[in-house]
């Protein structure tokens, strides 16, 4: 399956929550962290606001790194997320909306008081 995105890239302020994630939750690996803040903005009911994201970090990852062995499910739920909000599925609006997605999920994610260790994740991800 062709990738949205060769190489992502991420801001100063998401670099900075995810050390903030990193921190509470001992995940030391950026992408893992980034698979949980694509899903939990996945589920959220409402689209993402469609905002300039700048890419002024160091921290850069490939898809390949960021999806890893679950990238193509990844990308299924990408799509169909797009699908859902009545967005087209080409390279260029999969790429955007995978941007806004991610950051928005990882600004759920710092934000949220109660994640104060790993379970905090997985008792989010498997409520209702």
């Amino acid at each position: 399956m062709e990738t949205p995105i060769e190489r992502i890239r991420l801001s100063q302020t998401a670099k900075d929550q995810l050390i903030k994630l990193k921190r509470l939750t001992k995940i030391d690996q950026w992408n893992i962290l980034c698979r949980w803040a694509l899903c939990r903005s996945l589920a959220e009911p409402t689209p993402p606001s469609p905002i300039a994201i700048p890419q002024d970090s160091n921290v850069e990852m490939t898809w390949r790194v960021f999806g890893g062995e679950i990238s193509e499910m990844l990308l299924l739920a990408l799509k169909q997320r797009c699908y859902n909000d009545g967005l087209t599925i080409d390279k260029e609006t999969l790429a955007t909306q995978l941007r806004l997605h991610l950051h928005r999920g990882i600004s759920y994610l710092s934000g949220d008081p109660n994640i104060k260790k790993i379970e905090d994740l997985i008792e989010l991800a498997t409520k209702n």
